[in-house]
């Protein structure tokens, strides 16, 4: 679908959605336990029903009790033998992997979209250290896994994605001998505390060092639990990035206790000369003195796209680090951040790991698209707010991954104006 958007004032207050990194891991974490747990505030997004339909397969029993309450009933018995369908979730297909091979059998994995495109060579690397037979399809989906994990002792590389690590830590405790991991050069720290955090909420105990270091007894067990989704920062930075380019919207229902990554736009905005404000338990931005900044995502990726379109209306040169962490996401976000900011009139350029982008006092109309890609077609969508004509974009659908409600949001803050 295009999504047409029309340049103007907008205003009002956004209830923002639940984390999908947060859901997915406690809805994995919940299928594990034996008995019963209530998750509240569960997010909708693709990505998130991808996840609820895997454990769905494995035998966990789910029930809604309320729009924002649902019962999960833990697997009873894991199947020997399935084929699972995680749809565009990477996260999803990285956590659970390791979950299928650490309870046996022969699983074969699967997936479309992006995810296609989405290297998995790890775990043809690091799987077979821990017993298992994997087939893939020269590194990529689908997935054929054979065995059962047995305790090791393995150092892993981190710098892919922390993704696969979370998996790790998920399943290693259920196997019946310790593990040791030494992991080098992890990315996205963030992400790993946000997965040592679920799992203590469920029973799981893991120690580490620094974060290079893990010992993961086994014969652990998960154990049912209530837990509450955390408001999803990745999907407030767009509205909060609006907020400090001038428009009168207020993001309520985030954490500032949170250990998601991707509340480090608060350091961002801190960088560019930006002011936090709290109104009514709500967030805004007051960017009135903002000036072209620097900032390191490399823990933080998938704040790029956002603050590329903040970076676009800082007048001057802002420089965004971690660059290498685009390049296997739904798209190669940093080529497709160049190639479509470029078509409105915004000049970046890509140097080593760091993109430059020229910030200048307007951003021009015109057709653009999405690439396939959640958080482009978000962020061009807060760009063509601020356009001097209205901005046109190619498959805006894409949002449904991660935000389904976000046209929809976008449209009531436009009503709201009086």
């Amino acid at each position: 679908m295009n999504q047409i958007i029309i340049p103007g004032q907008y205003s009002g207050n956004i209830q923002i959605p639940s984390s999908k990194s947060d859901t997915q891991r406690a809805l994995l974490a919940a299928a594990l336990a034996k008995g019963e747990s209530t998750l509240h505030y569960a997010g909708k997004s693709s990505d998130e029903t991808a996840m609820l339909e895997a454990i769905s397969s494995l035998g966990a029993m789910v029930s809604v009790v309320s729009e924002t309450t649902m019962n999960i009933q833990g697997i009873s018995h894991f199947p020997g033998e399935t084929t699972l369908f995680m749809h565009e979730s990477g996260l999803g297909f990285r956590l659970i992997t390791s979950i299928c091979v650490a309870h046996g059998g022969k699983f074969t994995l699967n997936g479309s979209g992006s995810l296609a495109s989405r290297p998995m060579d790890f775990f043809e690397k690091y799987l077979p250290l821990f017993g298992i037979k994997v087939t893939s399809s020269n590194g990529f989906i689908p997935l054929v896994l054979e065995g059962k994990m047995h305790g090791a002792e393995v150092v892993i590389d981190g710098s892919q994605s922390s993704q696969y690590l979370s998996g790790l830590l998920m399943a290693l405790p259920l196997l019946e001998t310790e593990s040791r991991l030494e992991v080098s050069d992890l990315k996205s720290i963030p992400y790993i505390r946000m997965t040592l955090n679920t799992l203590a909420k469920f029973g799981i105990d893991i120690m580490h060092q620094d974060f290079t270091s893990f010992v993961i007894a086994g014969k652990q067990k998960y154990l049912p639990a209530t837990y509450t989704i955390e408001g999803d920062w990745s999907s407030a930075s767009y509205w909060l990035v609006a907020s400090a380019l001038g428009q009168n919207i207020a993001v309520s229902g985030l954490s500032l206790q949170s250990l998601q990554a991707d509340k480090q736009i608060l350091k961002a905005f801190e960088n560019a000369g930006c002011a936090v404000e709290f109104h009514d338990l709500a967030i805004r931005i007051n960017g009135t003195e903002r000036q072209p900044f620097t900032f390191d995502a490399t823990h933080c990726p998938d704040l790029f796209p956002a603050l590329v379109t903040f970076a676009a209306l800082c007048d001057g040169r802002s420089d965004i680090s971690g660059l290498h962490r685009l390049r296997h996401k739904e798209s190669d976000r940093g080529e497709v951040l160049k190639s479509e900011f470029e078509k409105i009139g915004v000049n970046i350029v890509l140097n080593d790991d760091t993109m430059h982008i020229y910030g200048k006092s307007s951003i021009e109309g015109g057709k653009v698209s999405a690439s396939n890609d959640h958080r482009i077609a978000m962020c061009l969508a807060i760009a063509g707010i601020f356009a001097d004509a209205p901005i046109t974009i190619e498959g805006a659908q894409a949002v449904s991954k991660s935000y389904p409600d976000f046209w929809t949001h976008l449209e009531s803050l436009q009503a709201g104006i009086s």
